[in-house]
């Protein structure tokens, strides 16, 4: 193994495990919304329509507070920044179990949003700080790993605290908002404690493995032209920065409308709540697959749009089949292609921003693509129950993220030709 390759394992095996960790917790948190709602809407009178609007408020307040939270953490360092957003999400987490009614469900699931605004962009920002470019793409396939694993384990999880109905009294929804929003609490003293700010920080690297790591995130900002703004602000008017938000709008309106409904689906299936957690994590295995071989593959071809566009066309197809086809295996087969391709496009996409930009005009660029990226995680859930609520089945909804996808896929073509032929050609004739 080269020397460069025992650094980038070293620096892996520092961080992501603790990372990955973190954002499971995040994403149970967000994501156990959809096994509560099979219960907790008629325990305090929310209907379909009322519970896309509130599982979609968590991006309206996460798309308000995403850039200044990204802008703090450039401030405030890594460690103490993270730490606070792990407090207030589980905690507002636990507050969930108490609501009582459409109203308090919509403000609680919008303060979520507030609270947990930052933490998946700061991580992108903070990886850009440790890896140079031609290793981000596998990179974020293993944090982004931490997705399918949460949704995986959210199902049984999720069944299981359900079947906790009665116990003191409480709901079994209520159970499993106090349970999923403890451990986020309970990880911001490891992270006080053992997350470093970057790389200037740790023992555990030698000067000369610092030097080298410098050397390498300075080459990139020559090799691919990225743009540090005097004014990280600045950076937010960069049309690239907009044109990059609208690309990775189809992959999370996708993904979240997927995973808010997926239960709600697979239940229709028939089989108790456990069964119901059970069958809904079959889908995040294969986004796993997806995760694993991918973004490896994009990063030893070089090539980023070449797999996101055949991503997008078979997340297309795995929607559509899911939709027109009534044989439940055979509706699980489809929505795994879909979630093989979704997890996979959001790790392949991620390896843009980094392209164009550094230091704070990254964070506040990365921050800015993600906000408005996840206004598709409020449009998702509210489009597919609000389709639901008028047509009454989800087949429509799942057509509806098939023509999203196929959006999608004309914008690679679109954002390709706009804003990468030039850099893609001129990097295939130096390899």
């Amino acid at each position: 193994m080269s020397p460069e390759m025992r650094l980038i394992r070293l620096i892996t095996l520092k961080l992501i495990p603790f990372l990955i960790l973190l954002y499971l917790v995040a994403y149970i948190d967000r994501s156990a919304v959809g096994f509560a709602k099979l219960h907790m809407g008629a325990d305090v009178g929310i209907g379909d329509a009322a519970y896309g609007l509130g599982a979609g408020l968590f991006f309206i307040g996460y798309f308000l507070f995403e850039v200044p939270s990204n802008l703090f953490l450039q401030r405030f360092g890594a460690r103490r920044w993270f730490a606070r957003i792990l407090i207030t999400w589980g905690l507002i987490t636990m507050g969930m179990a108490f609501i009582q009614g459409p109203t308090s469900f919509y403000v609680m699931r919008f303060l979520l949003g507030v609270a947990e605004a930052g933490f998946f962009p700061g991580v992108l920002y903070y990886i850009t700080q440790w890896y140079p470019v031609r290793h981000r793409g596998k990179i974020l396939g293993l944090f982004i790993l931490s997705q399918p694993i949460a949704m995986m384990v959210t199902g049984p999880l999720s069944g299981a605290l359900l079947g906790m109905d009665g116990m003191l009294g409480l709901h079994g929804w209520q159970w499993l908002f106090l349970m999923i929003g403890t451990p986020a609490v309970l990880l911001a003293w490891p992270t006080l404690a053992f997350l470093p700010d970057g790389p200037a920080q740790v023992a555990w690297l030698s000067k000369d493995e610092k030097r080298w790591l410098t050397s390498e995130l300075d080459k990139d900002v020559q090799a691919f032209g990225q743009t540090s703004h005097g004014n990280p602000l600045h950076a937010l008017k960069d049309k690239r920065v907009l044109l990059l938000a609208l690309f990775y709008l189809p992959v999370t309106l996708s993904i979240y409308g997927l995973g808010l409904w997926l239960p709600t689906l697979v239940h229709q299936f028939g089989g108790s709540d456990l069964t119901t957690g059970f069958v809904s994590a079959i889908p995040y295995i294969f986004g796993i697959i997806g995760l694993l071989i991918m973004p490896r593959s994009s990063d030893r071809l070089n090539d980023r749009y070449g797999h996101l566009a055949v991503l997008y066309a078979l997340g297309a197809v795995g929607f559509f089949c899911s939709a027109s086809l009534t044989a439940p295996v055979l509706q699980l087969a489809a929505l795994s292609l879909a979630a093989f391709s979704l997890f996979s496009c959001t790790a392949i996409f991620w390896t843009l921003p980094g392209r164009f930009f550094s230091g704070a005009s990254a964070a506040a660029a990365i921050a800015l693509i993600n906000s408005v990226g996840n206004l598709g995680g409020y449009i998702g859930p509210f489009g597919i129950g609000a389709l639901k609520a008028y047509t009454g089945t989800l087949a429509s909804g799942l057509y509806f993220l098939t023509a999203v996808l196929c959006i999608g896929l004309l914008m690679t073509w679109f954002v390709y030709n706009r804003l990468e032929r030039k850099l893609t050609m001129k990097a295939y004739s130096q390899a």
